[in-house]
Order: C-alpha cells, then sequence, then structure tokens
C-alpha cells in the first residue's frame, strides 16, 4: 500500500474497515504518516463511532454500505475538487522560502530539499502564520488531524528535523523559532 502511494500516486482512495490482516483504520493511519491523498471510508461499519473515528483518523469522506454507486461517484469528485489546490495555493511563501504543496518540498534561493508529509504539514501551519507562535498542541492538530495531549513531546523531534532541512538550504539562518512555554513560531527578517 506504501508503495502504491509512493509509486502510482493515486488521485484518491477508496478504504473498507473490514480487511483480511490489517484493519483498514489502521492503514488510514499509515497513509496519513505518507500522504495527503484522498481517502475515502466506504465500510458495512456505519455506526457513529466508527464514522467519528475514521474521520478523525484523516478520512475525507464516510460513506456506509449498503451504498448507491452514484452517490459513491458523487461523493469522490467533490472529494477530489475539494483537494484541488487553488492556482495560488499550491505555495506559500515566508521569510525567504517557498513551501510547495503538491512536490511537499521547500526550498530557499535555489536550494530545495523534500519533507515528511507531517513535517510538511507543520512547516505549511507555520508559514501559513508568520511571526505567529502557534502552541504545540495547535501544530500537532494541525500535522496529524487528531487531539494529542498537552505533553506529548513527538512535535519537538518532527521541529528539530525541520530546522536542519530549513538550515541545509539557508546557510545555516534559524527561521523557527521555540518561544518557551508558549510553542513555535516562523521568523520572517524584517526589511
Amino acid at each position: 500500500m506504501v508503495e502504491a502511494l509512493h509509486e502510482g500516486e493515486p488521485a484518491a482512495v477508496i478504504l473498507d474497515i473490514m480487511l483480511p490482516g490489517e484493519n483498514g483504520l489502521s492503514i488510514l493511519k499509515r497513509i496519513r504518516e505518507e500522504s495527503a491523498v484522498p481517502v475515502i471510508m466506504l465500510t458495512a461499519r456505519g455506526d457513529d463511532e466508527d464514522r467519528i473515528a475514521g474521520l478523525e483518523l484523516g478520512a475525507d469522506d464516510y460513506l456506509p454500505k449498503p451504498f448507491n454507486p452514484r452517490e459513491l461517484l458523487a461523493r469522490i469528485n467533490a472529494v477530489l475538487r475539494r483537494s484541488q489546490p487553488t492556482p495560488a495555493g499550491d505555495r506559500i511563501e515566508a521569510g525567504g522560502f517557498v513551501l510547495l504543496r503538491k512536490r511537499r518540498t521547500v526550498s530557499r534561493q535555489g536550494q530545495e530539499v523534500e519533507l515528511s508529509a507531517t513535517e510538511h504539514r507543520l512547516l505549511e501551519a507555520l508559514m501559513s502564520y508568520p511571526g505567529t507562535v502557534l502552541t504545540r498542541e495547535a501544530l500537532l492538530n494541525y500535522a496529524r488531524g487528531k487531539d494529542f495531549g498537552p505533553f506529548d513531546r513527538s512535535i519537538d523531534v518532527h521541529i528539530s528535523k525541520l530546522r536542519t532541512k530549513t538550515e541545509q538550504i539557508s546557510g545555516g539562518k534559524r527561521c523557527i523559532k521555540t518561544v518557551w512555554g508558549s510553542g513555535y513560531m516562523f521568523e520572517v527578517e524584517e526589511p
């Protein structure tokens, strides 16, 4: 599945919960670690708890079985429309850095580095609000699409990796600032 995501870059994924071997919700979680591809859950498990779990793990839509094939097609088309960035929406620029959403890269002065899915979403959040302190919880929710506890420190590891990558392309310039007791901020140079 992960290999297929990297090689084929599908437009969308239709995923069931009850699968042989691995649970569909577990697969969805792994997809979200690797990709922002739209995912529609299509499953016989349509109770509230299953729908909520699927949506909280990052599914873009959820359709219980039995279903009307025309409704599935309409939902696929709607998800694909929503996933298409606006022409100006594919890139974010801040502090001399350019983040490209489709390519999942960040560049500065012609140098470019690739980002993991989580790193990309974190940097997207930070660059979308330059000069604004974002809490760890807000960044984790943005990056993973679900709530984490206030003491989850995995954000620090991702920020450290992001700093290393951004410093590689900026000649050592540190753009992600730690605001002690508050969170992180994407710093922009004053003109």
